[in-house]
């Protein structure tokens, strides 16, 4: 893939080669992965894995780990294989390139985590660059189709961690009700104190019956436009997010 460039994550535990145009990570994927708390040794399934940056953030916090990641865009795919060569993870990091829409899902993963395209096809534009509106934007599959793919990835009450537009809970709760999945928690991401959460994290069990829960979440910004404290503490140094 053209045009490229290393961007630091984790504060600085994680090289990220990603494309100039297109699809770019930010906070989201790091924050999807510090939701994650695998057993030791556990095997993680990441769909849509991109230029790799969640699964590397999760593997830069837990080197006990495997991840597999699953990613549409061959340039992607690309990039997140040579993104766990140049992190020293290749052993631990696998990539497969493939439509979530036409793979055989293959359940031998303790849990999923994923970062699906935000907007449903008949929600306004899809961005110019086609790689950035594959990624924002459902194709063929679409939210229930990632949901069904992570259920018959998973154990019985293997878990599924996504990021998404608080506006689309309302879907996303149903598509992971159609996919069997329960025992679910919301973990709001607050722009700022007394502002609506615009991302949601989720968290959900195969086959899961605990009542639904509703994380306090966190304040992503204090009043100054800068990290509060507990979100530096994650998107720096590290720190897992205890969802609830």
């Amino acid at each position: 893939m053209p045009g490229t460039t290393e961007d630091r994550l984790l504060g600085g535990r994680v090289l990220l080669r990603q494309p100039k145009v297109g699809y770019r990570a930010a906070i989201d994927p790091v924050l999807l992965a510090a939701a994650l708390d695998p057993k030791p040794g556990g095997h993680v399934l990441d769909i849509g894995c991109g230029a790799g940056a969640a699964a590397l953030c999760l593997l830069a916090r837990r080197p006990d780990l495997a991840v597999t990641g699953i990613e549409i865009q061959p340039g992607l795919a690309a990039l997140a294989r040579e993104n766990a060569a140049l992190n020293g993870v290749s052993d631990r990091f696998r990539v497969i390139e493939g439509d979530i829409a036409t793979l055989q899902p293959d359940a031998r993963f303790d849990m999923a985590m994923s970062n699906p395209p935000f907007l449903s096809p008949d929600r306004g534009n899809a961005p110019p660059d086609a790689s950035k509106a594959l990624a924002h934007v459902e194709g063929e599959a679409d939210l229930p189709a990632w949901t069904r793919f992570a259920a018959k990835s998973l154990p019985h009450r293997g878990t599924l961690t996504l990021i998404h537009r608080a506006d689309r809970l309302t879907e996303l709760l149903a598509a992971l009700a159609g996919a069997h999945f329960g025992s679910v928690v919301i973990f709001p991401l607050w722009p700022r104190l007394e502002t609506p959460a615009k991302r949601v994290l989720v968290r959900a069990a195969q086959g899961g019956r605990a009542p639904l829960v509703l994380s306090p979440g966190l304040v992503l910004h204090g009043a100054d436009g800068g990290f509060t404290p507990a979100a530096e503490a994650v998107l720096r140094d590290a720190a897992a997010l205890r969802m609830g």
